[in-house]
């Protein structure tokens, strides 16, 4: 079984960008995107429909922003969208399928914004989802993955000195990651490739992905119980494939 997360930013540009090829080519099991910024009625997705996926959108009050989408081949037995929390729930960034043998959650987690302004916000969040997948790690293993805007290690990003109070890599997010760690669960990705210079998000300025100055900041975080049970076979970044200013990244279940 085949998982994938994408931030696609902008799911109607991604379209003519190079999401329609990737997923007609790779046909994932499970396909998690985040930043779609659109409502289901706005997209045609007629080809999606013919490759056998089911689909579950979670879209953020205000139109045009954030939000985030799952397409399965595999029905669900069930989905939520949200935290359940009114105050986290306005801008559409968790969904929940639960399948046999696991819970995955797909999330794009705010950015703390430029000047650290929403910091603060973005620290409440990181405790209500963290509490939110180990509640649901109780009942089934749980697996999330999305745009978690953050890079957990200075080998994370190229330049982890200049950016040290930037939005992204400042210690209090990355001692968010660290709790997610200290909870039980493993970086599916770091787990398989301990290398430098690997990234998922590059800016579009000064040719940094060319260069590959980047950030990895999307994730696959696996429960420690279902990784232990030998679940995960691979977890890999696939920075040649374009679309959007991030690259997919991918899990495959044993």
């Amino acid at each position: 079984m085949k998982l994938v997360s994408w931030n696609v930013n902008g799911i109607r540009a991604a379209m003519s960008k190079g999401l329609r090829d990737y997923v007609e080519a790779e046909q994932p099991d499970v396909l998690c995107l985040q930043e779609t910024k659109a409502h289901p009625d706005q997209v045609d997705l007629a080809w999606a429909d013919e490759l056998g996926y089911q689909r579950l959108w979670n879209c953020a009050v205000k139109k045009g922003y954030s939000g985030t989408s799952l397409w399965s081949k595999v029905p669900p037995r069930s989905h939520r969208l949200g935290l359940g929390i009114s105050e986290h729930d306005q801008e559409g960034r968790v969904i929940t399928a639960s399948f046999d043998d696991f819970h995955l959650v797909n999330v794009y987690t705010p950015n703390s914004q430029r000047g650290l302004t929403r910091l603060d916000y973005r620290q409440q969040w990181d405790a209500a989802f963290l509490d939110f997948v180990k509640k649901l790690n109780r009942r089934k293993p749980v697996i999330f993955c999305g745009d978690v805007n953050c890079a957990h290690h200075e080998i994370d990003l190229a330049n982890p000195k200049a950016n040290r109070k930037n939005a992204g890599f400042t210690d209090q997010e990355r001692a968010g990651l660290d709790a997610v760690a200290a909870a039980g669960f493993v970086d599916s990705f770091r787990a398989f490739d301990k290398g430098p210079e690997n990234y998922s998000w590059w800016t579009y300025r000064n040719n940094a992905r060319e260069r590959n100055i980047g950030w990895r900041l999307d994730y696959f975080w696996v429960a420690d119980k279902f990784w232990k049970q030998g679940g995960v076979s691979d977890a890999r970044i696939r920075p040649e494939i374009f679309g959007s200013d991030h690259c997919p990244v991918e899990l495959t279940l044993a």
